[in-house]
């Protein structure tokens, strides 16, 4: 069977390799020079099956307005005149109860560890390299309150079997030495030792190397324009890609093209709760060991996560809803 991949980031490659694998003819298209160089390129780094969860919650919606206003917010939304903006806003709110928390919470958590099982095996059999570290990842609190309120969560890790520690001062301190000159400013943590952290651009482009050694062919440079459907109605067959190189046919189109799969889907009647979510990150040289971190400590006030890639550290944070502007706010750069 041929099939055409959009999209050359962390999905996208994983996708035509695990095809390819299995005796397809695979093509990967991407508008971009090579893997990995939008989402997948600068994120935290982070693959934590234990802290899947969903945005929506119960107190989000209040959360959310004193993120807004804090001095360094985590949160920046742009009002636009964008209905997409506003439907998935809307379907976000109606999904911050208790029961809504829970249940998709269920069905993150398994797809997760599914996922980090996945990649385990990957690593065993390809001996595949990422800056990659298995030393867990440690969710820092501030205050009290915080602390607390991570039963829920914790009665989903039981109910599922995943491993974790709720560690006090002397605690985080033992996983994470680094954090002795600060552990005033936190009252406790959540550990997760089953986690893992790595470059995603580095094992992306790694494990493209290694689909092409397996048939895969990567179209880049190529600007993906619509979907082919012949047919009309829930009848109709999608069989091709138009894109600025011309009409590319297949049997069957996986879309991986992230918070841009809305616009293609759009125009055959097909609407997905997805809208994109732009982030920040730094990523630096360590130039004093003792005072990096082992893996990625993620401060639940601030929203930032900072993670340990081999001899670098790269700092991530701020969610900022401006739709698909590309353009980097000064403020939240400047942090």
């Amino acid at each position: 069977m041929k099939v055409l991949v959009l999209g050359g980031g962390v999905i996208g490659v994983a996708s035509a390799y695990y095809l390819a694998k299995a005796g397809h003819e695979v093509e990967v298209v991407d508008r971009q020079g090579g893997p990995a160089l939008e989402t997948s390129f600068g994120n935290a780094g982070e693959v934590s099956p234990g802290y899947s969860a969903p945005w929506a919650g119960p107190g989000v919606p209040v959360k959310a307005i004193k993120w807004m206003l804090m001095q360094h917010s985590p949160l920046v939304i742009w009002p636009l005149l964008d209905p997409a903006m506003w439907r998935w806003g809307a379907m976000m709110l109606a999904n911050c109860t208790a029961r809504a928390y829970a249940l998709n919470k269920s069905r993150m958590v398994p797809i997760a560890e599914y996922s980090r099982d996945c990649l385990k095996v990957l690593r065993a059999e390809t001996g595949i390299t990422y800056d990659d570290r298995a030393q867990g990842t440690l969710q820092l609190f501030r205050t009290q309150k915080q602390l607390d309120g991570i039963a829920g969560d914790v009665a989903v890790l039981k109910q599922y079997g995943v491993p974790f520690e709720v560690l006090d001062r002397a605690g985080f301190c033992a996983v994470e030495p680094a954090l002795k000159l600060t552990q005033d400013k936190f009252v406790g943590a959540l550990r997760l030792p089953g986690d893992e952290t790595g470059d995603c651009h580095v094992f992306t482009n790694r494990l493209a190397e290694m689909a092409a050694a397996l048939g895969v062919r990567f179209r880049w440079n190529t600007r993906i324009d619509a979907l082919q459907v012949e047919g009309s109605g829930k009848g109709g067959a999608l069989t091709g890609v138009h894109t600025d190189a011309g009409l590319l046919r297949a049997d069957k189109v996986v879309l991986a093209l992230g918070s841009y799969s809305p616009l293609l889907l759009a125009p055959l009647g097909v609407r997905i709760p997805v809208y994109p979510v732009k982030g920040y990150s730094i990523t630096v040289p360590i130039t004093d060991p003792q005072f990096a971190p082992e893996s990625t400590i993620m401060d639940e006030t601030h929203k930032v996560a900072v993670t340990r890639l081999g001899d670098r550290i790269r700092v991530g944070g701020t969610a900022e809803l401006a739709g698909y502007s590309l353009s980097c706010a000064r403020r939240a750069a400047a942090r």
